[in-house]
């Protein structure tokens, strides 16, 4: 039995987790579909920038997320007047983990437009349907294995986030404290261990249930393209 913290815990992660991956969905389409079919001068930069979070310490891209959305950052002193506030409440969590985990939900959507034979995109478009007639019903479709692979990724690499997290939105209860930031919590705690412990497996059961899914739905998909 879970404990109402770690119930806690684990009801924040699940929302924070589902938001972001549902924020992320559009932009990864869309910026995954114009790198597969498009190449310009600073493609490389786009290329860098999209990389970029995955190999910055995840304690600076909090850092950065204060100074753009803090309640006196560039973005977020405006974001303020308004009433809408993400740093320190579970919003800025969800940013967080946009941040982290789009380039994960990129890829996967990327090679899986690579792999589209265009012939079929463009039969459609000599039958009279409109690009976006021809991206929502021929190219769309074609891609949705990498879309929901993509999915997968974003959402257990949410699960998962605590450096750009704690240090954005803080560690507070019931509001910003993930599960990986509640088993840091439990952790510094003198009978804290057994709830850790109990977190630390639940979290290895989603992150190995979500590699099991994404490596089934690769291979059907392989299968499907050798068929």
């Amino acid at each position: 039995m879970l404990s109402p913290e770690e119930l806690s815990a684990l009801y924040l992660s699940a929302k924070v987790a589902l938001f972001a991956t549902l924020f992320c969905l559009p932009f990864a389409v869309a910026l995954a579909w114009y790198l597969a079919r498009y190449d310009f001068k600073l493609k490389f930069i786009v290329e860098a920038l999209l990389q970029l979070p995955m190999v910055l310490p995840p304690v600076v891209l909090g850092y950065l997320l204060l100074v753009l959305f803090g309640q006196h950052g560039w973005i977020g002193r405006y974001l303020h007047q308004i009433g809408f506030e993400l740093a320190f409440n579970w919003k800025g969590a969800v940013l967080a983990s946009m941040i982290v985990a789009f380039p994960l939900m990129v890829q996967p959507i990327r090679l899986s437009f690579q792999l589209i034979n265009q012939q079929f995109e463009q039969i459609a478009g000599s039958l009279g349907a409109s690009p976006k007639r021809v991206f929502l019903t021929v190219s769309l479709p074609l891609a949705l294995p990498g879309i929901v692979i993509g999915s997968i990724l974003c959402f257990s690499r949410s699960l998962g986030e605590f450096g750009a997290t704690i240090t954005f939105v803080g560690n507070i209860p019931d509001e910003t404290r993930t599960i990986p930031i509640a088993i840091y919590s439990f952790l510094q705690q003198a009978e804290g261990e057994q709830m850790a412990i109990r977190l630390v497996v639940l979290s290895l059961v989603l992150a190995l249930s979500a590699l099991i899914a994404n490596y089934f739905i690769l291979q059907k998909y392989q299968q499907k393209l050798k068929g």
